[in-house]
């Protein structure tokens, strides 16, 4: 389901017109829910850097909700050393002297913009993160993994919503919040659980006969 024919199934449904501001908002929102309550392939992305010598703070990535993971590559074998992470006030309390360096070991959530590194780097080492990030919204991309994949979870996201900004009656609240909540179960058990495992580790799942 690409945007246009979504805005055109949540109308139908709604039985009324709405801006497109209003559309995009009932989207975006349900976009945002889904993706918050979901660890979905879409939402992974990676970006390589640097962090130079004597400066113990990495930028993040713009954007960035939370990270997998963290790694720098020694500048000499180019080997990855991936980073542990651990609250500030560790970083602080295990290298008390910032002009102490060596090869980072740690890292931590200094603030909305950047990482703080311990030990402070010696030499200037290569970067790469693995983070979370919003896709692009079906709004502005047209078509999206999501809407061709999985396009129930986000009409009936986006039908709450409208339904909500309508004061539409309770039990049709209800119906679309019950449509929706199946649709996420389907939704987890793909992106937290069958793209989580594959038959060689876990086997295929099986059903029990009764």
């Amino acid at each position: 389901m690409n945007y246009t024919e979504l805005k055109t199934n949540i109308e139908d449904i709604c039985e009324q017109s709405f801006t497109d501001a209003q559309l995009a908002m009932f989207t975006e929102q349900a976009e945002q829910t889904i993706f918050s309550t979901v660890d979905l392939p879409a939402l992974r992305t990676n970006q390589t850097g640097t962090v130079t010598a004597s400066n113990q703070y990495l930028t993040m990535p713009t954007g960035m909700l939370y990270v997998y993971s963290l790694a720098v590559i020694d500048p000499t074998s180019a080997e990855y050393h991936f980073l542990l992470n651990k609250d500030p006030s560790f970083i602080r309390e295990a290298y008390p002297v910032t002009a102490t360096k060596g090869r980072p070991q740690h890292y931590g959530i200094f603030s909305q913009t950047s990482f703080i590194l311990g030990p402070t780097p010696n030499v200037t080492y290569a970067t790469e993160i693995h983070y979370g990030k919003y896709p692009e919204s079906i709004v502005t991309a047209g078509t999206t993994w999501l809407g061709d994949q999985f396009d129930s979870a986000l009409l009936n996201g986006a039908l709450i919503n409208a339904i909500r900004f309508q004061k539409g009656e309770p039990d049709m609240v209800a119906l679309y919040e019950k449509l929706y909540a199946q649709a996420i179960l389907l939704l987890k058990n793909l992106g937290d659980g069958k793209l989580e495992t594959d038959a060689y580790r876990n086997g295929i799942v099986r059903i029990p006969i009764k």
